[in-house]
């Protein structure tokens, strides 16, 4: 995101919550990400660290930001460098920054370990996330070390190092404003990918055309940047047929078939927020009975955890909702078989379902796919119960799920997943199902942000037609 279209506000307002947070006489180290090899003259694309652009809103590699107590912030970043811009871009520098970031000072980062045991003098506890930047760690104990061999000169050094992500974590819990107009740009741009990944593979299947995986991928990630979008939020699935039975499966090779599923499980991120979309629709257009019959049953489940998102649940009552519509339905359709596995209570007792669906129905979802956030309750995090798994024999400890509450955001996304197998009906072989949307808590219930993609079977073959 070019640094002179930030929106400064919900930056320094985060920033002023968390000098809050960390007390008047704390500090706070927070570092960008690095840039990573990709091989031997390439970088991979540059993404900054999510704790550190949540708090600047700044992409720059090579930059950290200090925070103090009393709401002070200072940045360091790359100096202005002629000859480098010339090769690697435009360079905001300490000069411009404090009043394009609105930040109180900045400096080059080449000061960063002359400056650093100054701000830290004299602080109380010095504040940095833990075990997420390799070296972080030994660079603060350098500083701190520092300042220790100084102490018959009057310098003070925190007696304190505390976790940040924790703070963090719950801060970018609760979407504001900002960050919830983003995600459903996000999901807009996402949706339409989807759309035209549909209308492709029904078109050039009618036309005789040979359809790949990497065809409908190269769909995605056209829409994706046509719209603004940095980059897709993960690696795009794209799995035709069979290899929809697999969760994590990347758009390969794989041939697209008439008569056969598609599951699309792709998304974008924008300005540093994720969106995750899953829709699952006929390569040619059309469901078969068997497939309109899984469709239906996944969609059922889906609606069952949206009507359970809602502020004051809890994290697990969509699951559990989707699990029961879900263990029912393969009695029903006859996936599973009630004589060998009992009632409903027993298949969802016994897990007998995990055999086609074996994934949790929803994470958080924010600036990263997985969103930071605990997901028990934390002032309920010492009643503790014990059980045996029914499947594994581990011995499991439950604490109570995170209670819902208004600006939260999850994803909704059950599935079912039909592999060959013995006792499997053949007409439900290599059927895989999921559908999946983003989801924002309210008072009342819950937004979807995704569903500018069709999500019913009339809705989705009418697409396909047109």
């Amino acid at each position: 995101m070019p640094t002179s279209h930030i929106n400064t506000q919900p930056h320094a307002q985060r920033r002023a919550i968390l000098a809050q947070k960390i007390g008047t006489n704390g500090i706070a180290i927070i570092p960008t990400a690095p840039e990573q090899q990709r091989n031997r003259d390439s970088d991979f694309p540059y993404r900054a660290d999510s704790y550190f652009y949540y708090l600047t809103g700044f992409t720059e590699p090579k930059a950290w930001l200090v925070l103090t107590g009393d709401g002070r912030s200072t940045l360091f970043c790359q100096p202005k460098d002629m000859e480098r811009e010339i090769w690697d871009g435009y360079r905001l520098g300490p000069t411009a920054a404090p009043v394009q970031l609105a930040l109180d000072a900045a400096y080059s980062v080449a000061e960063l370990d002359t400056q650093l045991p100054a701000l830290i003098d004299g602080r109380d506890a010095v504040w940095y996330p833990f075990a997420t930047h390799k070296g972080l760690e030994t660079r603060i104990d350098g500083w701190l070390g520092g300042l220790r061999a100084r102490v018959r000169y009057g310098t003070l050094c925190p007696q304190t190092q505390r976790d940040l992500c924790g703070v963090l974590d719950e801060m970018r819990l609760l979407k504001d404003a900002h960050e919830q107009a983003t995600m459903q740009r996000a999901g807009r741009i996402s949706a339409s990918a989807h759309i035209r990944a549909m209308q492709v593979s029904a078109n050039m299947l009618r036309a005789g055309q040979e359809v790949r995986e990497y065809h409908l991928e190269a769909e995605l990630l056209h829409e994706f940047r046509r719209h603004g979008s940095q980059f897709p939020a993960y690696g795009s699935i794209v799995a035709a047929g069979a290899n929809a039975c697999v969760l994590h499966y990347r758009a390969d090779r794989g041939l697209v078939r008439n008569g056969e599923l598609v599951l699309i499980d792709a998304a974008c991120e924008l300005d540093g927020y994720a969106s995750d979309i899953t829709r699952t629709f006929p390569a040619n257009g059309r469901f078969t009975g068997p497939q309109r019959t899984l469709y239906e049953l996944v969609l059922a489940a889906q609606d069952a955890a949206v009507a359970a998102t809602r502020a004051g649940a809890r994290f697990t009552d969509p699951h559990d909702a989707a699990v029961k519509v879900l263990a029912q339905g393969m009695l029903d359709v006859g996936l599973l078989d009630g004589n060998k596995v009992g009632s409903l209570d027993d298949v969802i007792e016994k897990r007998a379902y995990f055999q086609f669906y074996m994934h949790r129905t929803g994470h958080w979802i924010g600036m990263d796919v997985h969103d930071c956030g605990d997901y028990t309750e934390p002032g309920e995090i010492g009643q503790v119960s014990t059980r045996k798994d029914a499947l594994t024999g581990d011995t499991i400890k439950d604490r109570p799920a995170r209670i819902l509450r208004s600006g939260m955001a999850l994803t909704i996304e059950p599935g079912i997943y039909v592999r060959a197998a013995e006792g499997v009906p053949e007409h439900f072989h290599n059927i895989g199902i999921r559908i999946e949307d983003d989801a924002i808590v309210t008072d009342t219930g819950c937004e979807l942000l995704t569903r500018d993609v069709p999500v019913r079977v009339a809705e989705i073959e009418a697409l396909m037609r047109g």
